[in-house]
């Protein structure tokens, strides 16, 4: 039995948390034990436990990658739980803690985001380089575009293993509730239903997505717009699409803990991001259910949506460009259906659960082997 120990620093329920639970849905139970610590209060202790984690909360580390007064109490549950492998999600001090803890260490890059100057070259970039490789024996990337994130910065790219994420399927509602949860956000029969699933912030362009749907709507008054989660920026979208006379046309949902009655009603799922994406698991989801996206060019993004075939890929931050896709898929019903049985497809040979479950099962034996000679 192989014993891990995940150490996450997300407070509320993130993609890496959301990762973590799509893996312990499909875990190897007979081969492995999962342990996970997280910040204590966290919004992932409930859901982790009932997945079938042992979950240890700790003091420090909330939300903070580096937290050195948190280092001795995750030493001390380190040679607690005694794992054959500590894998950490934003933690680089869970990283510090199972490195001087004489451990087999494994980190997970959840995000792409533009590089500091400084980490691109001269002592930065070395440093960078050295601090990452000495405290990892295995890094996994979960898209290419996080990878080059980290080669970028000078980590070496034969330390890095890219696996994209994987997800459980979302199972379609019944017409009966597709068509309660339409009449309940004010969708009536012959709209086209976009909808985006992602953080409210800046970076996630959702005022790009409502300055597209105002300049179609003029020749496409039937256009509605779904959008669930919160965040920082919430307020901004809200006022601007106010401004552009998108009242009763936009939904805003809030944070939905179930995404199946929402991505059952749209015709489309958006993602706009042009800060940091690398494999969005609202995307995965939606391409479980034979659902098409319309998605920026941007991080990880080609890398799930194969343009034409998936879905459809469009310039970052060119609103111009987002409007005349969706227009493509709101005038041709045969290609959203082309798309939708392309992207069950994709699901299907990449991105299930199961997948990615055995893909990780992989690497930590593997890098055990390495280390230690063991299987």
């Amino acid at each position: 039995m192989i014993r891990v120990l995940n150490i996450i620093s997300d407070t509320n329920i993130g993609g890496a948390g959301r990762v973590l639970l799509n893996y312990l849905k499909y875990a190897d139970r007979t081969s492995f034990e999962i342990h996970v610590a997280v910040p204590r209060g966290s919004l992932l202790t409930q859901p982790l436990t009932a997945a079938g984690a042992a979950v240890h909360e700790v003091d420090g580390i909330a939300d903070r990658s580096l937290d050195l007064p948190s280092l001795g109490i995750l030493k001390r549950l380190v040679r607690e739980v005694d794992p054959d492998i500590v894998h950490t999600h934003g933690s680089f001090t869970g990283r510090i803690a199972g490195r001087q803890c004489k451990k087999t260490v494994i980190f997970t890059r959840h995000s792409a985001f533009p590089v500091k100057p400084y980490l691109k070259k001269g002592p930065g970039r070395w440093a960078n380089k050295l601090l990452n490789e000495h405290y990892a024996d295995a890094i996994i990337a979960v898209s290419p575009a996080a990878a080059e994130n980290l080669t970028d910065a000078g980590v070496s790219p034969r330390r890095i293993q890219i696996m994209m994420n994987g997800v459980e399927p979302v199972k379609r509602l019944s017409p009966e509730a597709c068509a309660a949860f339409r009449a309940g956000h004010g969708i009536v029969p012959g709209d086209f239903v976009m909808g985006i699933v992602a953080r409210i912030e800046d970076y996630k362009g959702h005022t790009d997505i409502l300055e597209a749907m105002a300049k179609l709507l003029p020749e496409k008054p039937t256009l509605k717009l779904l959008v669930a989660g919160t965040g920082s920026y919430e307020k901004t979208v809200k006022r601007r699409a106010v401004e552009l006379g998108l009242e009763g046309r936009v939904a805003f949902l809030g944070f939905q803990t179930d995404v199946a009655p929402v991505l059952s009603v749209l015709d489309v799922q958006l993602n706009a991001s042009w800060g940091t994406e690398t494999s969005s698991l609202s995307v995965l989801e939606g391409f479980s259910m034979g659902l098409p996206a319309v998605v920026s060019d941007y991080g990880g993004n080609p890398y799930m949506v194969k343009d034409g075939v998936s879905g459809l890929l469009y310039r970052t931050r060119d609103v111009d460009a987002l409007a005349e896709r969706i227009k493509t898929l709101a005038d041709d019903p045969a290609l959203r259906e082309r798309l939708g049985v392309g992207a069950r497809r994709e699901y299907e040979a990449r991105f299930t659960g199961e997948i990615f479950a055995g893909r990780i099962e992989e690497i930590y034996r593997k890098t055990l082997e390495a280390r230690h000679g063991r299987k």
